[in-house]
């Protein structure tokens, strides 16, 4: 028996069991990973979510651990398009954190080991879930264990196991899945072409190219493409770059490549008796704009205090209401947004670009506009 079963052991599980075990909830996490993705995926870390982080009392681990970027300059044609500055977007945490989310995951887990070495259990599937009204149960299998199965029951189940949730399958959740005319591919390289810890986004004609600064002095290359790109390599993505933007990253130090087409999917409900679903699994968002990671620690951060509240005996149901009401409300405005970074990443024909130029260059020329733009972009 556990409080609380969370179905999921990434960035948005590991984040939920932390907040929960601060408050004396017994939490068992169940991951179905033995071992967490080298790869960094996501990386970019908002405002409101290092504010919500704190609460775990983690932040300051991230923020030693990753590189804040406090500007970001768009470029097109090697001249400078706009610039925008993020120290006006909060006053403890005025950027934007770049931490390869293997990082973010291992702060995290230290957390939850440091507050209940028992917590997290890796290795096991849940493979059934039931809900008498009073307790629901999951039935669990650890495949590499000779095929072993159990069961464990608790008040209430949370399902954070990612974009293609098997328990939001389980709980027989429709979603409204999105599909993007936009492809991209991605990889980590020494840094290469200046710009230091800004993120760099070059407007060009055939497509974006986004260029972000990590730790350990790589940067990460993004490069829109005109189809699937799968069999692209890292001389491959390097010669992309370079056509693109004149800067050329050194193949030789490729330490990530990924190719990815985007799509977003919003779960028709996020309450399913005794269940609740949270982040990917609730809403998946084009990762355009680093928001979905972020947009799950603001799920967790509004959940934790209404599922105390419910162990406590208190009566949550219109506290529950609300909350799904305002997180579908937020995935909807992290969907519009997205839609919106992807659009202007798009390519457009030669006479178009300089037309689209000024007008962005007329934007951020305006302090006003330039700080709005700046506080939409980091999820104010």
């Amino acid at each position: 028996m556990a409080d609380v079963v969370i179905v999921g052991g990434g960035p948005v599980g590991l984040y939920l069991a932390a907040l929960l075990l601060q408050e004396g909830v017994k939490v068992q996490v169940l991951e179905q990973r033995r071992q967490r993705e080298q790869h960094s995926r996501a990386i970019g870390i908002h405002p409101p979510a290092l504010e919500a982080l704190d609460k775990a009392g983690v932040a300051g681990a991230m923020v030693d651990a990753g590189v804040p970027i406090r500007s970001g300059t768009a470029l097109s044609r090697g001249r400078i398009v706009g610039s925008m500055s993020f120290a006006t977007v909060s006053d403890r945490f005025p950027f934007v954190l770049s931490l390869p989310q293997f990082t973010t995951e291992s702060i995290l887990e230290q957390r939850v080991q440091d507050l209940d070495a028992a917590a997290l259990i890796r290795g096991v599937r849940v493979t059934e879930v039931s809900d008498d009204g009073g307790l629901v149960t999951v039935a669990v299998a650890a495949p590499e264990d000779g095929g072993s199965r159990g069961q464990m029951s608790a008040p209430l189940l949370v399902a954070a196991d990612g974009a293609r949730s098997s328990v939001r399958g389980l709980l027989h959740v429709p979603v409204s899945t999105k599909t993007y005319p936009d492809h991209y591919v991605m990889g980590d390289f020494a840094a290469a072409g200046g710009h230091e810890q800004q993120a760099v986004l070059y407007l060009e004609a055939e497509g974006i190219v986004e260029s972000f600064p990590l730790p350990g002095g790589l940067r990460r290359w993004v490069v829109r493409t005109a189809g699937p790109a799968a069999n692209v390599d890292a001389r491959g993505l390097s010669r992309l770059v370079h056509h693109r933007t004149g800067v050329r990253p050194d193949p030789a130090t490729n330490t990530m490549l990924s190719a990815f087409s985007p799509r977003s999917s919003v779960a028709c409900r996020v309450l399913a008796g005794r269940a609740v679903l949270v982040g990917d699994a609730a809403h998946e968002i084009s990762p355009i704009g680093g928001q979905g990671m972020n947009l799950g620690w603001l799920d967790a951060a509004e959940l934790a205090p209404i599922i105390c509240a419910a162990l406590a005996g208190r009566p949550v149901g219109s506290d529950l209401h609300d909350y799904a009401s305002r997180r579908r409300k937020a995935a909807r405005r992290a969907r519009w947004q997205a839609g919106v970074n992807m659009s202007l990443g798009r390519p457009v024909a030669p006479p178009l670009l300089g037309l689209r130029n000024l007008a962005l260059r007329t934007v951020a020329g305006l302090p006003s506009a330039n700080r709005l733009v700046a506080r939409r972009f980091t999820m104010q």
